[in-house]
């Protein structure tokens, strides 16, 4: 046998391995497509906002969000009217007693942000407490679809570059999420 016919051979058995290889792997698709993934991967947001739970606390959250702005709103047509009378009695005061008021109205003014911003910090500390909470109500019944589902870990899926959408869970978890809440009530 020559040097040619064996490389010539050599492709032709090489072609129909990669060809019996793939039909290997082709039938085999299917099964693996069915069996169970080791990861899953969630959208702690949207299950947040679009489960009854969620919507609760979002809700309650927004109305105190809400609440917070109408009080700034309040507190700064306060600040800019006492600031606009207190412009216009300068000509009428003399220069200490009017430096005595201004810096008067600056430490109220320093003194009410500091709270506001307290006040703003504690919204955000509720909100971080209120998505705690919820996740600590629902674990049992993401436990349930991992154990299901035969899954080591659940990812957010903001975390994930690339993922086969089967392995998302969070359709799932937002309707027994709901259906628990329904038995609740």
């Amino acid at each position: 046998m020559t040097k040619r016919a064996s490389i010539s051979r050599f492709r032709r058995s090489s072609k129909a391995l990669l060809v019996a290889t793939a039909l290997a792997v082709g039938a085999a698709l299917p099964l693996v497509a069915q069996q169970a993934s080791p990861i899953l991967t969630i959208d702690q947001d949207r299950l947040f906002a679009e489960t009854r739970l969620g919507e609760e606390a979002l809700a309650e959250l927004e109305r105190q969000a809400q609440d917070l702005a109408a009080e700034n709103a309040e507190i700064e047509a306060k600040l800019i009217a006492e600031e606009r009378d207190l412009t216009e009695r300068r000509a009428k005061l003399p220069a200490d007693e009017f430096r005595a008021l201004a810096d008067a109205f600056d430490e109220r003014v320093q003194r009410l942000r500091a709270e506001q911003d307290e006040k703003t910090r504690a919204l955000t500390r509720n909100r971080d407490d209120a998505r705690a909470a919820f996740f600590n109500e629902i674990a049992v019944i993401l436990s349930e679809i991992v154990r299901e589902q035969g899954a080591l870990v659940v990812i957010d899926r903001r975390d994930v570059f690339l993922s086969a959408d089967r392995i998302d869970i969070t359709d799932e978890a937002i309707q027994r999420v709901n259906e628990a809440a329904e038995r609740e009530n």
